[in-house]
């Protein structure tokens, strides 16, 4: 069975190519959920940007798909563009990430 924390793992992997921070991390990540689909299983991945207007939007999104589908057990993967919760680095980032981006308590 295929877990929620397993695709956080690969997705780990991704990073913004601006900050040089994980996506995970950078809390981008807002959902995954999973589906049983004829030809195996499939994820649902909920994924924001830092802003709308993001450069590298395309090259984020292929790379989480790319990842997504390393996952043991994943048949496939569709990554999801939401805005809504707007991405706030002080709600949605990790400590180490906001200390990365210079952002202080």
């Amino acid at each position: 069975m295929v877990k929620e924390e397993e695709v956080m793992l690969a997705l780990q992997a991704v990073e913004d190519p601006e900050l040089d921070i994980s996506i995970v991390d950078l809390g981008l990540v807002y959902a995954v959920r999973f589906e049983d689909r004829d030809e195996g299983k499939h994820a649902e991945i909920d994924l924001t940007l830092t802003s709308p207007g993001c450069p590298a939007a395309p090259e984020i999104m292929a790379a989480a798909h790319r990842a997504a589908l390393q996952t043991d057990g994943l048949k496939s993967v569709h990554i999801n563009l939401v805005w809504t919760p707007r991405w706030d680095p002080r709600v949605h980032a990790t400590e180490d990430a906001r200390m990365d981006m210079g952002i202080w308590d």
